[in-house]
């Protein structure tokens, strides 16, 4: 090769943040074979094979991680020259997300992002899948994502990570249970009553490894898969949930709740945005992804949620 076509760079970052032939066509509106083309031509000129088809998709050879940020860099310098031309404007331009959140970020985040699309980009729409993290950055290099926010720390060079905000664990029981007062719960109560626990796809394994910490899974007398559920359950029983501070904070705004501290410290987790690559994104994606930062990255008080905020609706019940 003579002279080295900027399209193959294109080519390969997108093929090593995606590792797949198939998302990299898709991406680039092209055939799969192009794709295919391009990457025999990369792989002679750089005298590497570049990437190895593994269970998991394409795996970049160790060449292949020396080439991936100097090329990244350049091409995210040039998009950034000529961005302007491309600009999404929210505004005027319709569009429409398909994004990954947990109940909670559905009760919680979801009212909160909505609410300023309203207000920011009234023609954008957004489509809500629940969120797996187990196959949530498969979805996101398919395209089948365009973004997801999740708790769990998922570190792959193939999607970039984005701190929104961070949390602390909290017990949430009935406004009026008979037993536990004041602002704090005890161990010795938490040893003698009994707990509601969530264990599912949405990531958050905090709680469950708490009661095991302190040997008290065997208190645990229901374990659903969905903590929308938990505000309906305690309202009614004498039952405590560990739950995350600012769901909990949401939660009893509207319900006959209340948080009380634990008798220990937990570690703090951190809420993060998930997404592609910039320079794997469209310039809507890239509005996405600065917009769902802006506004779930601070941290509201509940009476400055909307009003729809910590309610379900009808048909989770």
């Amino acid at each position: 090769m003579g002279t080295f076509d900027l399209n193959l760079a294109r080519v390969f970052v997108l093929l090593y943040e995606t590792g797949s032939v198939t998302a990299t066509a898709e991406t680039l509106h092209v055939t799969q074979p192009t794709v295919s083309y391009s990457l025999a031509k990369l792989r002679r000129h750089f005298g590497d094979d570049l990437f190895r088809r593994t269970g998991r998709g394409l795996t970049p050879t160790a060449g292949a991680r020396r080439l991936y940020e100097p090329l990244q860099r350049a091409l995210a310098e040039i998009d950034g020259t000529i961005r302007q031309a491309d600009d999404f404007d929210p505004r005027t331009m319709a569009g429409r997300f398909t994004i990954a959140l947990s109940d909670l970020g559905e009760a919680t985040l979801l009212p909160r992002l909505l609410a300023a699309a309203r207000e920011r980009a009234p023609r954008v729409s957004f489509t809500v899948r629940p969120l797996d993290v187990d196959d949530a950055e498969r979805q996101l290099r398919r395209g089948d994502l365009d973004a997801f926010v999740a708790t769990p720390v998922l570190t792959s060079h193939r999607t970039v990570r984005i701190p929104l905000f961070h949390e602390r664990y909290v017990a949430m029981v009935a406004a009026d249970h008979p037993r536990v007062r004041g602002e704090s719960v005890t161990l010795a109560q938490l040893e003698t009553e009994h707990h509601a626990t969530v264990f599912g796809p949405s990531g958050h394994v905090v709680p469950r490894a708490v009661l095991a910490t302190h040997g008290l899974l065997d208190r645990v007398v229901v374990d659903a898969t969905r903590f929308s559920m938990l505000p309906y359950l305690l309202e009614h029983t004498d039952l405590i949930a560990i739950v995350p501070e600012y769901v909990g904070e949401v939660l009893t705004a509207s319900r006959r709740l209340r948080l009380v501290r634990l008798p220990f410290e937990t570690e703090p987790i951190e809420v993060a945005l998930y997404a592609r690559h910039e320079s794997s994104r469209s310039p809507s994606q890239r509005w996405l992804v600065q917009f769902m930062a802006e506004v779930l990255g601070t941290r509201v008080s509940p009476s400055q949620l909307p009003p729809s905020a910590g309610h379900l609706p009808q048909a989770a019940l």
